[in-house]
């Protein structure tokens, strides 16, 4: 049998694992010690709580959801103060008695003075996240645990504390630090904002699609620009460290005075910027005030609730999945959008699609309304974003609004805007709205099905005289756009049922193309080269390419959640298989299998997996799949001891589905 080559991250590992033990020993532990069962009171770990309360409350529903992703797999998620004691626990039911064996319960240190060699004390002394597997644990007691930890920092770099998942030796899979590593920076960006709510703070990134993510760039600034600090991937996209930030002026950092970038965003209300950073990359940001923006001027960006729903809403809407390279509008307004690709970068080799696209060029340059069909997450509105970018209103705004994220009583003051006073906690000097900032560009409503009546009736009218009227105004302002609507619902049947008027829907459909499902596309290995490539320039060490039996299972996944998943799939994927050759089917989220049809014999074929292996073909391909099929299924069933149960929730299958597999095999 071929031997793996040992890494130099395989190497560094090693040696870390000796120095923790050099350690040990120098401490005066012995191997054979038993576990320390000494737990601090209770009164005691109340209080040990109470003074870690910001990093206990921020942490507990991120372990929660981590708990969630491993239930049922031997397991139990840890939080630690500074110095390894533990705070809070979240565990299986069937793991807790084999934890209580080892002492792995709140109020007890798994400091190294008092455990020897394990993830969370190691990781607090070396301030890295680490594994420590089975034997490599000093202490004898521990080696039936497989533990992951990472430390977790405040905003200033200084160790708070430690977020840890530990469980059975035999149940180790390698890939668990990775989770627990996301989880913790999780926590690090909850402490941020929590600690920098009265600040102004900016979120950034390259790529907008990654705000709002793990990977956002995070700065707080005083009033006057001054920045008082900013998260590690900032840093790291700034390329230089703290001490060294604090000392440059907002130009340096952004490429333009602070007065000019709190001018823009008075202009933007509430849309994304583009700054510069330092090194010349152009990044989407951004702003969020605290009460350090008191008597600040901001259009479209306050504390207020309307603000809130419409930051959010607007966000929500700007984070689509991956597409091919999206390009940088042009133009006076390029700061207020999002990255826009053109419609022949849409174009990845589906017919329907094809069609779907030639159909919306031939009116790129008439005012003639498009309505966008359907499901969700299947492209709408990267459709109407090239639409806007291949058409003459191009230096135009482009302003996206999703009718289905707001609450029916802020879509009205959001879409027509309002006036000075025009209800409580209307912020000063009003709102333009979504339709007047739409002058001259394009309005993009996304699921204009969830729109209400009342709204509907109003939106006719400006589309009929052209002209809006703010909440609590009476002066109609004149506006100029290009309309284009989407939604995943049955307008004709909504009409039937007096849910969507009828006047309306013909004045939106001048033109109604229909996006195909993932599922029904046939460009799927293309879709999946242009979005890997994307990932690639987020997630270094990415692996280029998928293995046989990933592509095998994408071909046979039904994809409900469409490129949205499959965008979503692929990143989880590439960061679990950084530093591989592959993608392969252990880093694929476990949830996948839910949405896969192992017993099809209809999969789509790979152009990928035919030109890679001479001796696959398509009548081949049933074949090949059941074995595949076949050694999943039996790892499964030997990792969880022939348990059925809780092999089929894993692979996400029915038991009948196993246990019919199993008839199979005899």
């Amino acid at each position: 049998m071929t031997r793996r080559p040992v890494t130099p991250h395989d190497a560094a590992r090693a040696d870390a694992i000796a120095q923790a033990h050099a350690r040990s020993r120098a401490l005066g532990l012995r191997a054979t010690e038993a576990p320390d069962f000494d737990a601090l009171a209770a009164a005691d770990l109340r209080e040990l709580i109470d003074t870690n309360r910001t990093l206990y409350h921020q942490a507990r529903p991120v372990m929660d959801a981590l708990h969630a992703q491993i239930v049922d797999t031997q397991s139990m998620v840890l939080l630690t103060d500074r110095n390894g004691v533990i705070l809070h626990s979240c565990a299986d039911s069937d793991f807790v008695e084999k934890a209580q064996r080892v002492a792995l319960r709140p109020g007890v240190s798994w400091a190294e003075q008092h455990r020897g060699t394990n993830a969370i004390g190691t990781a607090l002394v070396e301030g890295q996240p680490t594994t420590v597997h089975a034997g490599e644990h000093f202490l004898r007691a521990n080696h039936i645990l497989t533990c992951s930890c990472a430390p977790i920092a405040d905003p200033y770099g200084r160790t708070l504390g430690a977020l840890d998942v530990s469980g059975e030796s035999r149940d180790f899979h390698k890939h668990t630090l990775a989770l627990v590593r996301m989880s913790a920076q999780m926590i690090e960006n909850h402490l941020f904002n929590t600690e920098f709510a009265d600040a102004i703070r900016l979120q950034f990134h390259a790529r907008a699609e990654f705000i709002g993510t793990l990977y956002e760039g995070l700065a707080a600034f005083l009033a006057d620009g001054t920045l008082l600090c900013a998260n590690r991937s900032a840093l790291f996209q700034f390329g230089a460290p703290l001490a060294e930030l604090q000392q440059r002026e907002f130009a340096a950092l952004f490429g333009q005075p602070f007065a000019a970038f709190m001018q823009q965003l008075m202009r933007a209300s509430g849309e994304p910027l583009t700054l510069a950073l330092p090194s010349g990359v152009r990044v989407i940001a951004r702003a969020t005030p605290g009460a350090a923006t008191s008597g600040v001027g901001m259009s479209g960006v306050t504390t207020s609730g309307v603000a809130t729903f419409a930051h959010s809403a607007v966000a929500e809407t700007s984070r689509s999945p991956y597409m091919p390279a999206p390009v940088q509008a042009k133009g006076p307004n390029a700061a207020d959008t999002a990255p826009q690709p053109t419609l022949a970068e849409l174009d990845t080799g589906d017919a329907r699609l094809a069609a779907a696209l030639q159909r919306v060029a031939r009116v790129r340059g008439r005012d003639i309304p498009v309505l966008v069909l359907g499901r969700t997450g299947t492209g709408k509105e990267w459709l109407a974003r090239a639409l806007h970018r291949d058409s003459p209103r191009r230096d135009g705004p482009f302003v996206a609004l999703n009718c289905a994220a707001l609450p029916d009583t802020l879509i009205e003051a959001e879409l027509f805007g309002y006036e000075d006073g025009a209800f409580t906690g209307a912020k000063r000097r009003g709102s333009a709205g979504k339709i007047a900032q739409a002058h001259g560009g394009t309005l993009f409503l996304d699921e204009i099905g969830d729109m209400p009546l009342a709204q509907q009736v109003r939106l006719m009218r400006v589309l009929q005289e052209r002209a809006v009227v703010p909440l609590g105004g009476t002066r109609a302002v004149p506006v100029d756009l290009r309309i284009v609507c989407a939604t995943h619902r049955d307008l004709r049947a909504m009409i039937a049922e007096g849910t969507f008027r009828e006047d309306l829907y013909y004045r939106i459909n001048g033109l109604v193309v229909t996006l195909p499902a993932l599922a029904e596309r046939t460009d799927l290995d293309a879709l999946v080269a242009r979005m890997l490539e994307i990932v690639r320039r987020e997630v270094r060490g990415a692996p280029a390419r998928l293995t046989p039996a990933v592509r095998a299972c994408f071909a046979r996944c039904r994809w409900p959640g469409n490129l949205r998943q499959l965008a979503s799939a692929l990143r989880t994927a590439a960061i679990m298989a950084e530093g591989e050759d592959a993608i392969d089917m252990a880093h694929l989220p476990e949830d996948l299998m839910h949405d896969c049809d192992p017993a099809s014999d209809c999969a789509r074929p790979s152009a990928d997996a035919t030109a890679e292996d001479p001796t696959s073909d398509t009548e081949r391909e049933p074949a090949r799949l059941a074995v595949w099929q076949t050694r999943l299924i039996e790892a499964t069933l030997a990792r969880h001891r022939g348990n059925v149960s809780a092999a089929a929730r894993e692979l996400g299958l029915a038991r009948n589905t196993v246990y019919r597999h199993l008839r199979q095999r005899r």
